[in-house]
């Protein structure tokens, strides 16, 4: 998805958050701009092209060494008896890598049929382990909520028990490996409960939702962030981007909300608080939920300080400054874990859909920001980044008489460090130079002095004899008459 930045803001294409294949839906970065759908088509394409080109290379290699291992053989009859038990072999081989590859990339997702139904024995240790409280809630509102569709109701909780002890034996497989067995067993139940079940849409629509809360509640630890990706990778250099933006205001992304006004004040913190809570939800629907939840206070933020409905081209710079101001916590795990175990239904049509699709467009939009993006030019967006500066805030003068007290001394706090800082850099920069003009002047005294003393050396000569004995050569000192003494006259 290309995203445009223009002196009237940050505007994307609508058209640009559908799927690229031009089915209708809603297209999603992490599937490359292809809804669920589309997307899980094209991958078991090339999956399919793949194993192709693997069994070609593999029957390729066999008649090489059916070819050598004939060549070989010194006699016909023993050659045909070799040939024959290798042609055994190879049959063998081949019907068990048939066996394996068909299990391995089809056979899982058809959590339904009676082989893997049959496979686990014992119940897994995962099920059967001590549950936390919410899985115990979320065990008990499940059971009572298929005892409503009695037989269609037993079979539901009983494939869904099977799918849960299938998936404790694929913990060892990847991750898009679990996300895609996890969508055949959505896609799976929700045909069968439409075909056999003839169960209405809507209802179906809500079991889904029932089924997703129940396996995504057990399975959220061993599939959220696992440590076989890079999503931990990910966050933090999101997070680390985010907080490097910190100084990015809302007249750089022309967002068009007032926040000196009390409501809408009120309704960006919710969606800041909404956004962040997102990271305590297990089930994907409950994560969407809090997107849609932030998604509206937006609109509602722009509609009250606009007077009249919100616009597409306002709500993405909107949720670009709300993501910025509240840099959610384990921002694209969340997404990853959105995109791979939701309900693709939810993700492909309806509001959860379209706020989920702004939302990745918005963090693709963060990690390219530049200085074009918000009207800058470069060596001021670069002294931003390195936090040599800051923007400058709003003047105190120019509040309004009814904004938040805590938000005007919260600028004037900010802008007192602007300037003390840039108070600081000059005195730095004049210590720096008075430090300089003391060693170029202590360099110039020295160099004169050196310059003095080498044009009139000083010349140290050994003192006088003669002068220092004119005492000692006096002989007849004792001849002289005595010094003069006070004489004291009585009168």
């Amino acid at each position: 998805m290309s995203l445009k930045s223009e002196r009237r803001g940050i505007h994307v294409d609508q058209s640009e958050l559908l799927c690229k294949k031009g089915c209708g839906y809603y297209g999603n970065p992490a599937w490359q701009g292809f809804c669920s759908k589309c997307w899980r088509e094209e991958y078991h394409k090339a999956r399919q092209k793949q194993i192709q080109e693997d069994w070609e290379l593999a029957e390729r290699l066999q008649r090489e060494e059916e070819e050598a291992f004939a060549s070989s053989q010194s006699s016909q009859g023993a050659q045909s008896l070799t040939f024959s038990k290798f042609e055994e072999k190879k049959t063998n081989e081949k019907t068990r890598k048939v066996t394996t590859v068909k299990k391995f990339f089809s056979a899982s997702s058809r959590v339904g049929s009676k082989k893997e139904i049959q496979e686990p024995k014992a119940p897994s240790p995962s099920i059967n382990r001590q549950t936390s409280i919410e899985t115990d809630r979320v065990s008990k509102e499940f059971i009572e909520f298929l005892k409503t569709f009695h037989k269609t109701g037993q079979e539901i909780y009983k494939q869904t028990k099977l799918f849960l002890e299938a998936m404790h034996y694929k913990r060892d497989f990847s991750i898009e490996e679990q996300s895609e067995c996890t969508q055949d067993f959505y896609q799976n139940v929700a045909e069968r409960m439409q075909t056999r079940g003839k169960v209405p849409p809507e209802r179906v629509e809500k079991i889904m939702d029932q089924i997703e809360k129940y396996i995504m509640t057990r399975l959220y630890k061993y599939v959220f962030c696992p440590e076989t990706t890079d999503d931990e990778k990910k966050d933090l250099a999101i997070q680390k981007r985010i907080r490097a933006l910190h100084w990015v205001t809302p007249q750089m992304l022309c967002v068009p909300v007032n926040e000196e006004i009390p409501e809408v004040s009120d309704m960006v913190v919710k969606a800041i608080t909404d956004i962040i809570e997102m990271d305590s939800k297990r089930v994907p629907r409950d994560k969407l939920a809090c997107i849609t939840r932030c998604s509206k206070h937006i609109f509602n933020a722009i509609k009250i300080t606009k007077n009249e409905p919100a616009s597409a081209d306002d709500f993405l710079p909107t949720l670009i400054y709300i993501v910025l101001k509240g840099n959610p916590p384990r921002l694209q795990s969340n997404i990853q874990y959105i995109t791979r175990f939701c309900n693709p239904s939810r993700l492909m049509t309806g509001e959860d859909g379209y706020y989920f699709t702004n939302l990745c467009c918005a963090v693709a939009f963060i990690e390219k920001l530049d200085a074009q993006s918000l009207n800058l030019s470069q060596e001021d967006f670069d002294r931003y980044m390195s936090g040599q500066t800051s923007p400058r805030k709003q003047e105190s003068e120019n509040w309004s008489p009814d904004a938040c007290l805590g938000v005007k001394q919260m600028y004037k706090n900010l802008d007192l460090l602007s300037q003390l800082n840039e108070r600081q850099e000059r005195i730095m920069n004049e210590a720096k130079k008075l430090e300089k003009d003391l060693i170029d002047w202590t360099d110039g005294i020295a160099k004169e002095v050196q310059d003095i003393v080498e044009k009139y050396p000083l010349e140290i000569r050994p003192p006088n004899q003669s002068l220092a004995s004119i005492d000692s050569e006096n002989v007849e000192n004792d001849k002289l008459p005595p010094p003069l003494q006070p004489q004291v006259y009585a009168g």
